[in-house]
């Protein structure tokens, strides 16, 4: 079974996982995202309830 050889896949795997993590997520890690999120207080939480009128 050609999986069970190592040599021609692992390399190949692991130089393209070694790039991946040295040039892509370096770049994509630099990108901020536009709305930050808020923490909301415990009353705004329990604002509405739903009324189940058919239980």
């Amino acid at each position: 079974m050609p999986q069970l050889i190592p040599t021609p896949w692992l390399a190949l795997l692991i130089f393209s996982w070694t790039i991946f993590s040295a040039i892509v997520l370096p770049k994509m890690l630099k990108h901020s995202f536009p709305d930050n999120p808020t923490m909301r207080s415990k009353q705004d939480l329990h604002e509405n309830k739903w009324d189940w009128s058919w239980h």
